[in-house]
Parts: C-alpha cells; sequence; structure tokens
C-alpha cells in the first residue's frame, strides 16, 4: 500500500486516524543531511562561564557535544514512529554570544529516510545537556529556537529555512561557529 494520499500531508496516520510507521521499503537509499539550531538563553555571567570554561561540572560544550551526537544515534528509541537510521556523521557545534549559546546539529546518511529527526534529537539534547550542567549556577535559563534549518536528499529535495530579517542575531550565522 502506497504512503502518498491516505490522508493528506500526515504520513504517519492510516486511513481511519489510527498512529503507523511509514513504510519506505520501495524507496531507494539516497545521500540525505539536515541541519537542526536551537539557541538556549542565559544570563551573561553563565555565558562567560562557559565560554572559560569554569563551569564545576566540566567542559560543558565537550559534554554537549558527545550527547547530542548519542541522541542522534538513539532517536528511533524516543520517538515512537521514527525509523531506525545507520546515522553516516554527526557534527555537532556551538556559538557563545553574551546572553545565549546557539546550537548547531548536522547528520547526514545514505538511507531510505530523511535524518531531520535526528538533527532535531542531537540538537535538542546538547542543549538540555547545556542546561543540566549550568543550572547550578543558573535556573533561569530558556531552551527555545529549536527548528530546522536545511534538509537534503530524497524524494522532496532541499528544503532552507528563510532568514527572519528581524531576528538581529540571526540563526543564519552559525555557518561560523567557533567552539
Amino acid at each position: 500500500m502506497s504512503d502518498r494520499g491516505l490522508t493528506p500531508g500526515l504520513t504517519h496516520l492510516d486511513p481511519l486516524g489510527r498512529a503507523r510507521m511509514v513504510d519506505v521499503t520501495p524507496k531507494d537509499p539516497t545521500h540525505r543531511r539536515a541541519i537542526a539550531r536551537a539557541r538556549i538563553h542565559m544570563q551573561p555571567e553563565t555565558a562567560s562561564l562557559v565560554a572559560r570554561g569554569a563551569v564545576s561540572k566540566g567542559d560543558v560544550l565537550a559534554v554537549a557535544r558527545v550527547a547530542g551526537i548519542q541522541a542522534a544515534k538513539r532517536t528511533s528509541d524516543l520517538i515512537p514512529l521514527c525509523h531506525p537510521l545507520l546515522v553516516g556523521s554527526v557534527f555537532v557545534n556551538f556559538r557563545i554570544e553574551d546572553a545565549f549559546i546557539e546550537v548547531e546539529a548536522q547528520v547526514e546518511t545514505v538511507e531510505r529516510t530523511g535524518v531531520e529527526m535526528e538533527a532535531l534529537t542531537a540538537c535538542s539534547v546538547a542543549a538540555l545537556t547545556i542546561y543540566d550542567m549550568c543550572k547550578s549556577a543558573d535556573r533561569s535559563m530558556v531552551i527555545s529556537e529549536l527548528a530546522l534549518w536545511e534538509k537534503t536528499g530524497g524524494r522532496s529535495g532541499t528544503y532552507r529555512r528563510p532568514v527572519d530579517p528581524d531576528d538581529p542575531d540571526g540563526l543564519d550565522g552559525l555557518d561560523g561557529l567557533n567552539h
């Protein structure tokens, strides 16, 4: 049975509205890549502690990077209808600003389905790890702006999130991540 046309726009529902896993077996494996980004807002003193490597729990960004990589590999264990994939590569990078840290996760594979959920999960868990490691210094931190920024490959082709001209810090500036 084809996945198209069952419930327009909602491929994870059958004709009766029940949850189902999308059948990707007829698809050919292709190279796929996804980039997700998020911010974790914090007090300037907290961002400074992270930048100086002075957080009591250790190297925040190193631990967050490993956590993000591990999360990408375990996405299907967390998201019920997500296919288990052989993740080819994961990069997690950071940019420290005065009052927030930007997180970017890039995931690549050669598979029958995309890696958007893996990139979003890696980004989320990296941000959560920053929160966990910094919470003793700043419980007011807020994780926000988690979004898919780019995906390539597959039948639907390329998607790039439009840049918001009203965002003075622009999440599009992560190309020059420095950590």
